[in-house]
């Protein structure tokens, strides 16, 4: 859908709803393994971090037609390149380098695709942030479960 002014909830109808709740739904998804075996970005981090991602793209488009759309100068591919910059601040913020080991390194990956996730929902993307959010979690749960069964220690 393409956003033109007036840009306001009800000139919008149902979709940046659609658009923000699909991206909290999509977080707490992605956050539920990570909550579930005990790692400090869990449901309430993934959640809040891809719903804060699809909220500041759906601004950004909406700011750009609102101040006029390709005759501006305005680029909402900039929010989008500093949100994912944000997420990667965050996930680094993650990784520990302890005894030789370094840990944190998948939850940290998961909290950018987090953000990519919101981005895409927040883009009204929405068959790509579905399948970014069913292969997320498949990659997570499932590959999991066949990691630690294949390479027991």
């Amino acid at each position: 859908m393409e956003l033109n002014p007036p840009l306001s909830f009800t000139a919008m109808g149902w979709d940046p709803w659609l658009r923000l709740g699909g991206a909290a739904i999509a977080g707490l998804l992605l956050g539920l393994d990570r909550e579930v075996r005990g790692h400090g970005a869990g449901l309430r981090t993934h959640a809040i971090l891809c719903f804060a991602a699809a909220l500041v793209t759906l601004c950004a488009l909406a700011l750009y037609y609102q101040l006029g759309g390709e005759e501006s100068q305005a680029d909402p591919l900039r929010v989008i390149e500093g949100t994912a910059a944000m997420a990667g601040v965050i996930g680094g913020a993650l990784i520990v380098f302890s005894k030789g080991e370094v840990k944190n390194l998948t939850t940290a990956a998961h909290i950018w695709l987090a953000a990519a996730i919101g981005i895409s929902f927040g883009a009204g993307l929405y068959p790509i942030a579905v399948i970014g959010t069913l292969a997320s979690v498949l990659l997570l749960t499932l590959f999991g479960w066949i990691e630690r069964r294949t390479f027991k220690e």
